[in-house]
C-alpha cells in the first residue's frame, strides 16, 4: 500500500462500490464503513484484508490519510464535518450539499483546518473532456459560441431529488471548465410527469459573458441511453458522445462565415481526434490520492462545488418560478390555439388572435393587440398599446414600439430598427407628444434585415425596404427603396417580385398581376 495512500471509502452502494473496487486496483483502499449488515459482510468475503466500520466516527479516528464519501446526499454535510473536524483530507460525491449556504460552510471549514476538499466532478477527469479543454485553449474550434449537452436515459427515476439536481451537476461541471466563467443568466424549463412535485426532465439555458451560450437538457424518461457534448466555435465544432461505444471526439470543419455581409455555410473536413482512453474515475481518485500530502487541490476542490451549487439553485429557482407563472397563465383568457413559448412574457390586457405564435424570449406589455396568424420570433419586444394586423410575421431581435401601427401580411426581417423619438437624449428625456412621431407600416410591406425606418414616417403598401437600409421619408405603395438614406431604385410587385422596366405599364413575371403609373405612383391596373 502507498505509504501516503490509505483512504477509507463510505458509503458501498451503487457508486460506492466503484470506489472501493478502483481505490484496491490502485493500492490505496484502506477501509470501508458501511450501515447496512448484510452489505458489509458481502464485502468482507470480497476484500477480506481490509477493515469495515459500522459508523463514520470510529473510522475518522482511524489513522486513514484520506477519505472518500459516496453516500445519499442528504447525507453529505454531516458526514464531511465529522471527517474534517479529524483533519483528514477528503472526496465527496457531488452534489458537496443540498444548498449553497451549507457547501459554503463545508468549504470554510475544510479551510480553516487545512484539509483538502474536493468533490466528485469526474467528467472533469474524463480524458476526452481534458482533451476539448487543451483543444478550446489552442485555438481548435475559433472563439467559442455555443455549447450544448444532453444527459438522457431511461430510469432510475429518483424519489429524493428531481433530474435537475440528479443528471445537471454533470454537465455544469463541464461547462463550468470550459468556459471558465460564471454563467450571467441561468434560466431552466421542465416538465412534471411521474411524481408529484418532482420534475422528470428540465431544458437549461445558461448565458455568459462574451455571448457565449449553453444548454443542457436532462432526462430519465428517454427511450435509449444518450450523453452527448457539443461544442460550438467561429472556426470549427467538437463532438463526444459518452453514450457510443466508440467514445469518439470528433472535429468538424464547419461553420457559417459572413461573406460580403451575406451568411454561408462553410463544409469542410470530418477528423477523429486521439486522446488517451483511461477511466475517468481512476484519474479523478489519483488526483486526490496524490494531494493526500497536503498540496492544493487543482481541480473539482470545494469552492468550485459551491460555484456550481449557485448554479443549480439558481436553476431551481427559475424551474419553480415557470411552475408557478405557467399556473397563473393557465388562467388568462387566450385562445387555445395561441402558442406562447415558456420563455416569454405576456402582460395582462394583452388581446392575441388565434393561431398566432410567440417564440423564446419575447415580450409583449399591456394593452397590445395582435391579429390572427402571427409569428413573433425569438426576443421580440412590442410595446404598450401597439396594435399589429393578421397574417404578419416579426422575426428575432425586433422591438416594435407604442407609436408603431403594423397592418396585415407585413413582415419584419431580423433586427430591423423602428424608432419612436425625434430627438432623443438621455440626459433630456423627451415627454409630450411634439417629441414623438408616428410611423404606420401598410398592408404587405417587407423591411429586411437590420434596416432602420426613423419615426414619424408611413410605409406604403406592399413596398420592400432593402437589408440596411435607413428609411428617412414617406415610402410610396410598391417602392423598392435601398441604400443610407435610403432612394427608391425602383417598383415591387404585390409578390415580391422586382419589377425593372416600368414605363406606363408592367406585368409582374412571376406571378403576372398587372400595374400602370398613375401620377408617378405605381398602383394595380385592372
Amino acid at each position: 500500500m502507498n505509504a501516503r495512500g490509505k483512504v477509507c471509502v463510505v458509503g458501498a452502494g451503487r457508486w460506492g462500490k466503484n470506489h472501493i473496487r478502483t481505490l484496491k486496483e490502485m493500492g490505496c483502499l484502506a477501509g470501508v464503513v458501511e450501515l447496512d449488515d448484510a452489505v458489509r459482510a458481502t464485502l468482507r468475503d470480497a476484500y477480506p484484508d481490509i477493515p469495515m466500520f459500522d459508523n463514520i466516527e470510529e473510522a475518522a479516528d482511524r489513522d486513514f490519510d484520506g477519505f472518500t464519501v459516496a453516500t445519499p446526499a442528504d447525507t453529505h454535510c454531516d458526514i464531511a464535518e465529522v471527517i474534517i473536524r479529524r483533519r483528514k483530507h477528503l472526496l465527496v460525491e457531488k452534489p458537496l450539499a443540498l444548498t449553497t449556504k451549507d457547501a459554503r460552510r463545508i468549504v470554510e471549514l475544510a479551510d480553516e483546518q487545512g484539509v483538502n476538499l474536493m468533490v466528485g466532478h469526474v467528467l472533469l477527469f474524463h480524458p476526452a473532456i481534458r482533451k476539448i479543454k487543451a483543444l478550446i485553449e489552442a485555438g481548435k474550434i475559433g472563439r467559442l459560441q455555443y455549447i450544448y449537452s444532453n444527459r438522457l436515459n431511461l430510469g432510475t427515476v429518483r424519489t429524493e431529488e428531481n433530474i435537475l439536481w440528479s443528471f445537471a451537476p454533470h454537465d455544469i461541471s463541464v461547462f463550468q471548465y470550459l468556459i471558465g466563467k460564471k454563467p450571467a443568466e441561468v434560466e431552466s424549463r421542465g416538465g412534471i410527469f411521474v411524481q408529484p412535485g418532482i420534475h422528470d426532465s428540465t431544458m437549461t439555458t445558461l448565458a455568459y459573458p462574451g455571448n457565449v451560450v449553453g444548454h443542457i437538457f436532462v432526462s430519465w424518461l428517454h427511450p435509449f441511453r444518450e450523453h452527448r457534448l457539443v461544442v460550438i466555435g467561429s472556426r470549427g465544432m467538437l463532438s463526444f458522445e459518452d453514450s457510443s461505444a466508440e467514445k469518439a471526439v470528433l472535429f468538424y470543419e464547419k461553420g457559417i462565415d459572413v461573406i460580403d455581409g451575406e451568411p454561408q455555410k462553410r463544409e469542410g473536413a470530418t477528423e477523429a481526434i486521439e486522446y488517451e482512453q483511461k477511466m475517468p474515475l481512476t484519474a479523478e481518485l489519483t488526483h486526490f490520492v496524490e494531494h493526500l500530502d497536503g498540496r492544493p487541490i487543482e481541480i473539482a476542490d470545494g469552492h468550485n462545488a459551491v460555484e456550481i451549487l449557485d448554479i443549480l439553485e439558481r436553476a431551481t429557482a427559475s424551474l419553480l418560478a415557470e411552475g408557478k407563472r405557467s399556473a397563473a397563465g393557465a388562467k388568462q383568457d387566450r385562445d387555445a390555439d395561441v402558442f406562447v413559448h415558456p420563455s416569454s412574457y405576456v402582460d395582462d390586457d394583452v388581446e392575441i388572435g388565434s393561431g398566432t405564435k410567440v417564440w423564446h424570449y419575447s415580450h409583449i406589455q399591456s394593452g397590445a393587440r395582435i391579429g390572427k396568424n402571427c409569428s413573433l420570433g425569438q426576443n421580440v419586444n412590442v410595446a404598450n398599446n401597439t396594435r399589429i394586423g393578421d397574417f404578419v410575421k416579426i422575426q428575432n431581435n425586433v422591438s416594435v414600439y407604442e407609436d408603431v401601427e403594423l397592418e396585415d401580411y407585413v413582415f419584419c426581417r431580423p433586427s430591423m430598427v423602428f424608432t419612436n423619438v425625434l430627438d432623443p437624449r438621455c440626459k433630456y428625456p423627451q415627454r409630450g407628444s411634439e417629441h414623438y412621431g408616428k410611423t404606420l407600416v401598410r398592408r404587405g410591406a417587407s423591411i429586411g434585415a437590420n434596416a432602420t425606418i426613423l419615426c414619424g414616417h408611413t410605409i406604403g403598401r406592399h413596398a420592400f425596404i432593402a437589408a440596411g437600409a435607413v428609411v428617412t421619408s414617406d415610402v410610396p405603395d410598391y417602392a423598392l427603396m435601398v441604400g443610407v438614406p435610403a432612394r427608391q431604385a425602383g417598383w415591387a410587385c404585390e409578390c415580391g417580385e422586382s419589377l425593372r422596366e416600368v414605363t406606363d405599364q408592367a406585368v409582374c413575371p412571376r406571378c403576372g398581376l398587372k400595374y400602370r403609373l398613375h401620377d408617378g405612383h405605381l398602383v394595380p391596373d385592372a
